[in-house]
């Protein structure tokens, strides 16, 4: 079966975080590229918030394990989130473990105007 390249949006967000927080991430880090699927950590995968911007953009979500969170070497390293969640950003781990064991970084964390989320983008064949 023939692959095709994706380019998935990683999120990492605070519980406060809003559609609007999100979707300002996103457009941050995208840059008009065209994602292929949404990605965060599993505890945060159904959040509203995380789920109404996935069906506003037409967007599957895939939600990551923190195993394979922990797993993927970020470029960035916040502490906030080494000491919350042991990954250097969740946003940057998240899109890594989505996008599959070829993946690469295409656009690093991109932090939402009000600081509620952060975005990031990586590319590969998917999981």
């Amino acid at each position: 079966m023939e692959r095709h390249a994706v380019i998935v949006a990683g999120f990492g967000f605070r519980t406060a975080a809003t559609v609007d927080s999100l979707t300002d991430a996103l457009r941050q880090a995208a840059q008009g590229r065209s994602v292929s699927a949404l990605a965060t950590a599993r505890d945060k995968a159904q959040s509203p918030a995380f789920q109404a911007l996935a069906k506003s953009q037409n967007l599957p979500v895939i939600a990551i394990d923190r195993v394979d969170l922990t797993a993927q070497e970020t470029a960035t390293q916040s502490t906030a989130s080494i000491a919350a969640r042991d990954s250097g950003t969740v946003s940057e781990a998240a899109a890594l473990a989505a996008a599959g064991s070829s993946a690469r970084l295409i656009a690093p964390r991109k932090v939402s105007n009000d600081r509620q989320a952060t975005c990031a983008l990586a590319e590969g064949e998917g999981i």
